[in-house]
């Protein structure tokens, strides 16, 4: 919730000043949410009127933003990285969305339990899977699945994970000893901010790719695309798609490494199958990959919702 929060600000200043600079970051629990960051932009906006009508506006709201530093405005004013970091991108081919087949399982299924039961709520699918002789993928082994969710009884939830299984693909099928545990510390009704804090930036794992692919440790929700974390993270994506798809690959990684102020990166490397070369024809310079990815409009609330790269 906190970086879909984070991201409905960014829209917000993106909608009317497309080169405004963002950084916000959202903490909220227990009745309260709280608000700091860093904007500059030409847009006046009542923050919060907006937020208010977007969340229970019984919440008390502390909103604390500022200018961003001068000292890092000069180096992004000048085409420059807005900070340093090291981004990763990956493709596969187990799937038509190239992403890990546990990443995917564990989305469809919280996007099926969801669209009934739109409460607080999380899912994870732990998978075995099996390679051909020439390392091709060849199918994934379901060992266990795991639902923990709010406000919906085991019986129901139960039905809900049997429904989705029936309708796997040919690809995905359940070991003869597939685990599942549902609401396993029992069911439970209070959720959300009424039973625990949130914050940006803590799920930078499932912001990705999942547990199985190494993320460069930057968050990406809250952040304009002048912050490479975000932006190259995104570009990184798309390069590992393409050589994915060029080459005929199984799996490829690509690593992207920016120095704040810098605009191009000190390092763009790339892993096809395990070999590794430089990458080539792409411009990786921030105001580069913002306008090949055509960066500056809103939607990013939406890629916070259900995930940055599929």
């Amino acid at each position: 919730m906190c970086d879909i929060l984070s991201d409905y600000i960014l829209d917000l200043y993106l909608a009317e000043d497309p080169h405004a600079r963002v950084a916000v970051e959202v903490m909220g629990g227990h009745g309260e949410l709280n608000i700091c960051g860093e904007v500059s932009s030409v847009a006046i906006i009542d923050l919060k009127k907006k937020l208010l009508e977007k969340i229970d506006n019984s919440m008390k709201l502390h909103i604390n933003l500022t200018q961003q530093s001068p000292e890092i405005a000069r180096g992004v004013d000048d085409g420059g990285a807005g900070d340093q970091g090291i981004m990763v991108g990956y493709a596969c081919a187990e799937n038509s969305l190239f992403m890990p087949t546990e990443y995917v399982l564990a989305r469809d299924l919280c996007q099926k339990i969801y669209s009934k039961f739109p409460y607080d709520g999380k899912t994870q699918v732990t998978v075995e899977l099996s390679y051909g002789n020439n390392h091709d993928f060849v199918c994934a082994i379901i060992k266990h699945i795991v639902v923990s969710w709010q406000k919906v009884s085991k019986k129901e939830l139960s039905t809900a994970i049997t429904s989705w299984v029936n309708n796997l693909s040919e690809k995905v099928m359940l070991s003869d000893d597939c685990g599942v545990s549902v609401n396993p510390a029992g069911d439970w009704d209070l959720g959300g901010f009424d039973a625990d804090t949130g914050l940006t930036g803590r799920k930078i794992v499932i912001d990705s790719y999942g547990p199985r692919v190494p993320v460069g440790g930057g968050a990406f929700s809250g952040k304009d695309p002048n912050k490479v974390d975000r932006s190259a993270a995104y570009m990184a994506r798309k390069i590992a798609v393409d050589y994915l798809l060029k080459c005929h690959a199984n799996e490829v990684y690509v690593y992207l490494a920016y120095a704040l102020g810098e605009i191009e990166p000190v390092d763009a490397t790339i892993i096809i199958d395990g070999k590794a070369e430089r990458i080539r024809g792409y411009d990786l310079s921030p105001r580069g990959i913002i306008e090949q990815l055509d960066l500056l409009k809103p939607g990013y609330e939406k890629r916070a919702m259900w995930g940055h790269f599929c």
